[in-house]
C-alpha cells in the first residue's frame, strides 16, 4: 500500500492514493485521521519566538515556544533560549506533573518545544514565566559529551568548535549585529539606485597585482600536462586557461559602472596570503561599490555616508545586542594597564562616528603628522616613517586613536604604492587613492578614483608590467565612452569587527579561513 500526499482546496492529507474522479477526489483515510494529519502540519511551527515574548505583558496568553536549553535546575526551571535574543524565557514545570523519564532528558543543549500560559513572574531577574502545561524533547542532548557548559569560555576555546559557538551570547551578538549590517547595505545601495551587481568568483585577472592567489584548476596534481616550454599547459584546463578565486570584484564592477552609472558588489574574495594575524583572512567578503561620473571627493563622501548609515542602522537595532558586547568589552578593559584602555566605550565610540565628520588629510599631511608625534621621536613606532612608505597598522592607528581621535580620510598617495588603475594627479608623484581609517583596527576602506584617461592607464600597466592583452576587456570601457569615476572597497568583516568590538577578525565570521585551518 503506498502513501501519498494530495491537496485539496489548500488542506494537505495523507492518502493511499490519489484520483480525479465526479464528486470525490480522493481515496481517503477516515475524515477524523485526515483532520489530525492536516493540524500536524500547520500547527508545528505556530510558535511565538522568545524576543517577541519578552516584549509582552503577562495575561495568562497561551502561547508555544521552541528552543535549547541553557539550565534546568530544581526539575522545575528551566532557562529556555531560542537564539533570536541573548535572553532566555524561564519555564517552570509544575512538580510531579511531568513523567521523571522526561525530566532526565532536559540537559542542557537539549530542544524543546512547550506549550503553556504566561503569567507574571514570582522570582526575581525576570517579569515572566511560561507555566508549562505540554513539554516536548525535540532533540536530546547528552550532558557528558556536550562541550559547551553555562560558563565562560575562552575565545580560543570557542574556535575550536566553531560549528557550536553560535550558540553562545557573545556569539549570538556578533552574529545578529553582522545580519543586520549585511540588510544595512543593501538598504544603503538600493534606496540610492544602485544596481546590486554579481561579479564572478572564478577570474583570470588579478585586480590588486598581488599573485597572492588561490589557483583554481581541474588538472592532475601530479604529472600535469606541460607545454614544450615546461610550464603547466592550462589549455588543457576546465576553462582553458589560467583561473584563480578573485580577490576583488573591483575590475568588473567598473563594466557596470560604465552602462549603469551606479552599482555595487557584495561577495566573498579570496587571499592567499600566509598570515597568521587577528586581521587577516584568507577567505572574507567585500563591498564594492563603482560610481560613473564621481571624482575623489564624491568618493570620499558616499564611503562616509555610507559607514554612517550602517552604524545608525545597527544603533537602532540592536540595542540590546550592543549593550551586552558593551559590557563584555568593558570587563576586558579591567585587565588592561590604565593607559590601555579606551577612552570610550563600544557605543560612545559607535556614537561619535554618526555623529561628527570624518577627518580629511592628504597622505603628505599624514606623514608630517607623524614625523612631529611623541611616538615617533620616543622611537614607539616598529616600523619607520618616511615619505613613500606604504604606512604600517601602527601607523593609521596613531592617527585615529591618539592625533585626531576619530575616523580619517587620507587622500593622495604616493602612485608608486597604489595599483595601476588609480588617476595620476597632476604632480605625477601621487595617485587619487583614499584610505579610510578607524580606531582598533586601522584601515576599513581603501578606494579611489580610476584612471580614465586611455594613454594613462596604458602608461601605468606598462610601467607596472600588467598585460594589456589579458585586460583587453577592462579598456575597452575607456575606448568606448570613457567617464570619470570612482569607487571604492570596505572589507565587511573589519566593518563587523568595529562595531562588535571584538579584537580578532576570525570571531566575526562564522567560519574563518585561515593558514592550516578550513575544517568547519
Amino acid at each position: 500500500m503506498r502513501q501519498v500526499l494530495c491537496q485539496n482546496k489548500g488542506n494537505i492529507y495523507v492518502q493511499n492514493g490519489c484520483r480525479a474522479g465526479a464528486g470525490n477526489s480522493f481515496l481517503s483515510l477516515s475524515l477524523r485521521t485526515s483532520t489530525i494529519i492536516k493540524q500536524s502540519f500547520t500547527m508545528f511551527n505556530r510558535r511565538t519566538r522568545i524576543s517577541e515574548i519578552l516584549k509582552m505583558e503577562p495575561a495568562e496568553q497561551q502561547v508555544t515556544v521552541m528552543g535549547w536549553v541553557r539550565t534546568f535546575r530544581n526539575n522545575q526551571f528551566i532557562a529556555l533560549n531560542d537564539g533570536s535574543t541573548n535572553h532566555n524565557l524561564q519555564v517552570v514545570l509544575e512538580l510531579g506533573k511531568f513523567d521523571e523519564e522526561l525530566l532526565k532528558r532536559m540537559t542542557t543543549s537539549a530542544s524543546l518545544k512547550v506549550s503553556g500560559t504566561l503569567v507574571a513572574s514570582l522570582g526575581k531577574g525576570q517579569k515572566m514565566d511560561l507555566k508549562a502545561e505540554h513539554v516536548e524533547v525535540l532533540g536530546d542532548s547528552d550532558p557528558e559529551k556536550y562541550p559547551l557548559q553555562p560558563k565562560k569560555h575562552s575565545l580560543e576555546f570557542l574556535r575550536e568548535i566553531a560549528h557550536l559557538r553560535f550558540r553562545t551570547n557573545t556569539f549570538g551578538s556578533v552574529f545578529r549585529i553582522r545580519h543586520s549590517l549585511a540588510f544595512a547595505v543593501h538598504q544603503f545601495f538600493n534606496d540610492k539606485g544602485f544596481i546590486y551587481l554579481h561579479t564572478p568568483i572564478i577570474t583570470s585577472s588579478d585586480a590588486e597585482g598581488a599573485g597572492e592567489m588561490f589557483r583554481v584548476s581541474t588538472l592532475p596534481l601530479i604529472n600535469p600536462p606541460l607545454t614544450e616550454e615546461g610550464s603547466i599547459d592550462f589549455t588543457q584546463d576546465f576553462f582553458g586557461r589560467a583561473t584563480n578565486l578573485t580577490v576583488s570584484g573591483q575590475l568588473e564592477g567598473e563594466l557596470g559602472a560604465t552602462a549603469f552609472g551606479d552599482i555595487y558588489t557584495f561577495g566573498p574574495t579570496f587571499r592567499a596570503e600566509n598570515s597568521n594575524t587577528a586581521r587577516h583572512l584568507a577567505e572574507f567578503w567585500m563591498i564594492e561599490p563603482e560610481m560613473a561620473f564621481y571624482d575623489l571627493e564624491d568618493n570620499a563622501d558616499l564611503a562616509e555616508a555610507f559607514i554612517q548609515y550602517i552604524i545608525r542602522y545597527v544603533m537602532e537595532r540592536n540595542a540590546e545586542d550592543l549593550e551586552f558586547l558593551r559590557m563584555r568589552l568593558l570587563d576586558e578593559e579591567k585587565q588592561k594597564p590604565q593607559n590601555e584602555r579606551s577612552e570610550l566605550d563600544l557605543i560612545e565610540k559607535l556614537r561619535f562616528v554618526v555623529e561628527n565628520k570624518f577627518e580629511r588629510i592628504t597622505y603628505t599631511e599624514a606623514i608630517d603628522i607623524l614625523l612631529q608625534s611623541p611616538a615617533y621621536k620616543k622611537k614607539k613606532f616598529q616600523y619607520e616613517v618616511k615619505w613613500g612608505m606604504d604606512m604600517q597598522s601602527e601607523h593609521e592607528r596613531y592617527l585615529v586613536e591618539k592625533h585626531f581621535k576619530k575616523p580619517v580620510i587620507v587622500t593622495n598617495y604616493p602612485k608608486d604604492i597604489k595599483s595601476f588603475y588609480m588617476r595620476m594627479n597632476d604632480d605625477g608623484k601621487t595617485v587619487a587613492a583614499m584610505d579610510i581609517l578607524a580606531p582598533g583596527i586601522g584601515e576599513i576602506v581603501g578606494g579611489s578614483q580610476r584612471e580614465e584617461r586611455l594613454d594613462r592607464l596604458t602608461g601605468r600597466m606598462d610601467e607596472m608590467g600588467v598585460s594589456q592583452d589579458e585586460l583587453w576587456w577592462y579598456l575597452d570601457t575607456r575606448r568606448f565612452g570613457t567617464v570619470p569615476h570612482a569607487g571604492f572597497g570596505l572589507g565587511f568583516e573589519r566593518m563587523v569587527q568595529f562595531v562588535t568590538g571584538m579584537g580578532n577578525i576570525r570571531d566575526v565570521i562564522a567560519f574563518p579561513r585561515t593558514p592550516k585551518s578550513a575544517e568547519f
